[in-house]
């Protein structure tokens, strides 16, 4: 019998405690699976007096025989995920077989980054508390059809589609004064490339379903808040993608009807990322 997603949301501004929520359900789960935001979340995990922040990683990585997906929805900064995976192996945790990325999660680059910071700087006070990690230019791509996306990095044309998409931006930062050097940043970037080259890629959508069919369970782990969703949540004041659960459709590649039980976490003062 086909089980259903149950989709684990905050319902503020972020920082309710996803995360360690996440890791006390994931034992009744098969899979624990992100699917939108990018390495703006901060989920917080702790144990023996150690505390480990994953960005992009899902909150069930520390569990055996779990699967965790990073699903199409997610934007990923090559150079974040290659410091979680790095950490987590240093801790004994068997990346290669509990990660598994979706091809067509999209890729932060370096100029995304700048793009973001000189975007914010250029807003004076009206700042809207971006945390300047590239997000909302990727996903500006993402909808312009413009983006990179973890598939392309194995096509033959990679360093020219990488150049292209790299050109278009130096163009749009000309209109900014905002000084910058990504040669240090790009450096990085490229050596973390080719340690996502060597994960398990999947086309998620395929793997979810037809893991669905075969009666596994599975928790999809949202980031930010319901009150930070671009279309729903204090706009201009949000984040760039849909943090409610209709979000784990799309994120995920999952129809309407496989939505089992939602799960609330909300704290008992509210807090967010801003300047105020």
């Amino acid at each position: 019998m086909q089980k259903k997603v149950d989709v684990l949301l905050g319902l503020q501004w972020g920082d309710e405690g996803k995360g360690k929520i996440v890791d006390v359900l994931t034992p009744d789960y098969d899979i624990i699976a992100r699917f939108q935001g990018g390495p703006n979340a901060g989920h917080t995990l702790e144990f023996n007096d150690i505390k480990h922040v994953l960005h992009t990683i899902p909150s069930g990585i520390f569990h055996p025989e779990k699967e965790n997906i990073v699903g199409n929805g997610v934007v990923i900064d090559p150079v974040i995920l290659a410091r979680e995976i790095d950490a987590l192996e240093k801790m004994g945790v068997d990346i290669n077989s509990r990660l598994y990325i979706s091809r067509k999660a999209h890729l932060i680059l370096p100029t995304h980054c700048v793009l973001d910071s000189a975007s914010e700087a250029e807003k004076g006070t009206k700042k809207i508390g971006s945390t300047l990690k590239g997000i909302g230019p990727t996903y500006m791509d993402k909808t312009g059809r413009n983006g990179l996306r973890v598939g392309d990095l194995f096509a033959a044309d990679f360093a020219e589609r990488y150049q292209a998409l790299k050109a278009k931006h130096l163009r749009i930062l000309e209109q900014y004064t905002f000084e910058f050097d990504i040669a240090e940043k790009e450096a990085a970037w490229m050596k973390s490339v080719e340690r996502i080259r060597e994960l398990t890629v999947i086309d998620s959508e395929h793997h979810l379903n037809r893991k669905l069919r075969e009666g596994k369970r599975v928790l999809a782990e949202g980031a930010q808040g319901s009150l930070l969703d671009i279309d729903f949540g204090s706009y201009p004041f949000v984040t760039s993608s849909n943090t409610i659960s209709a979000g784990a459709c799309t994120g995920l590649g999952v129809a309407p009807n496989t939505i089992g039980e939602v799960i609330g976490i909300f704290k008992a003062y509210c807090t967010r990322v801003g300047p105020n």
